[in-house]
């Protein structure tokens, strides 16, 4: 019986709008900048004000499929090395999101696990987040940390700076040409 949360069943959202922040905070990060470079964060706070709410609630699936998508790339990579992702990515991001107490509150942390959790066994992050009511606040930051460091840590075992961003814009394009 097909669970109600299969990906199959997700909308995909504004992959392209997620990808873009993502890689925007990638780029920062890389560069050694605390803060994303002006121009970078015009283009995104102009993409943020110029959403209505259905807007915001694509953006909210794209960071949720990408999260699925990486974790897809990531499950694939570990069973190849007879590993468990959920062992090894689990707790390494958890750790990640409780070292970030001023973006990440605490009590956010178990519902980004979960949704990695989700993914990591094949189900849609943003479908089994969705049985537990509207998305708060609280877990905006939470959610883009949680996109953030499932890339960076694909671009660290992989090392590659932009395997992730091209991982999924790869992806994107080859949806485009079906």
């Amino acid at each position: 019986m097909p669970s109600p949360c299969d990906p199959e069943y997700a909308p995909p959202g504004d992959v392209g709008a997620a990808l873009m922040m993502i890689d925007s905070r990638l780029k920062a990060v890389y560069d050694g900048r605390t803060e994303t470079d002006p121009e970078q964060r015009a283009l995104i706070d102009q993409l943020a004000g110029s959403m209505d709410a259905e807007g915001v609630r694509d953006l909210l699936d794209g960071a949720c499929t990408l999260i699925y998508m990486f974790m897809t790339w990531l499950r694939k990579a570990h069973e190849d090395q007879d590993k468990d992702v959920i062992e090894y990515v689990v707790p390494n991001l958890v750790a990640s999101l409780r070292a970030m107490p001023r973006s990440v509150r605490p009590e956010t942390v178990p519902t980004m696990a979960g949704m990695v959790i989700a993914a990591g066994t094949d189900l849609s992050p943003n479908l089994w987040r969705r049985q537990y009511g509207d998305w708060t606040q609280a877990e905006m930051n939470p959610l883009e940390a949680t996109a953030f460091l499932l890339a960076e840590y694909i671009n660290r075992i992989t090392d590659d700076r932009d395997f992730a961003t091209r991982l999924i814009a790869r992806a994107l394009s080859a949806t485009d040409q079906d």
